[in-house]
């Protein structure tokens, strides 16, 4: 063993025969080197590097660094979709599932920041190398899998406004607390469970009747 593998355990070279979880790690490991280091920051070499692999091995598994970050785009938004879909199955009214909904959206964003900073607060160059595609593909289906349970609380009259208009006002909401607490960790928040609890309670009241 040379002493830079000992001074770098990740530069060691893993063994072949372990695709599936390999390509795991190479997902986990990028999402992490995207955010640090910006989409052009991001290299093959330094994605390799941290799951100790050669960049020629990597290549193996993806083509280029879009394809990276397109699939970890698209598997952040095939979860929260599947999210809403487990929502809609339980029992409970639209105001029911909406609440749940939209917390299972904030849990996610919460419990996986790095994929949550890529999937929706992109800048243009990370909208033409990945997030966009995934987006149009999954992401138009999460939406609308949320706006659908929206429209079913104004067709049971539960809506101060149109449909539309209270689905983009309650998205932004959320989208807003999560963004915020994740990239300034530094502020003095309140408790966090408080926080998204009267952030949520707020905008219920303000645009649904009781």
């Amino acid at each position: 063993m040379t002493a830079s593998a000992v001074l770098n355990p990740r530069s060691r070279r893993k063994p072949k025969g372990e695709g599936h979880a390999r390509r795991a790690e190479i997902l986990a490991a990028a999402e992490r080197i995207f955010v640090e280091h910006g989409y052009e920051g991001a290299t093959i070499r330094k994605i390799a590097d941290e799951v100790g692999l050669s960049s020629t091995a990597l290549y193996m598994h993806f083509a280029e660094k879009g394809e990276i970050l397109h699939e970890i785009c698209r598997q952040a938004f095939a979860t929260l979709l599947e999210l809403n879909q487990a929502v809609v199955a339980e029992p409970g009214g639209p105001k029911q599932r909406l609440r749940r909904m939209l917390q299972a959206y904030i849990d996610f964003g919460f419990d996986n920041p790095n994929a949550y900073r890529l999937i929706y607060m992109t800048r243009p160059v990370e909208l033409r190398h990945g997030a966009l595609s995934a987006a149009q593909e999954t992401g138009a289906s999460l939406y609308r899998s949320f706006e659908q349970v929206v429209e079913d609380a104004e067709a049971d009259g539960l809506l101060r406004c149109d449909a539309r208009t209270t689905a983009q006002a309650l998205w932004a909401g959320c989208h807003g607390v999560v963004s915020l607490m994740i990239t300034k960790p530094y502020f003095d928040w309140v408790d966090r469970e408080a926080l998204v609890g009267t952030l949520l309670d707020g905008l219920f009241a303000g645009l649904m009747k009781p």
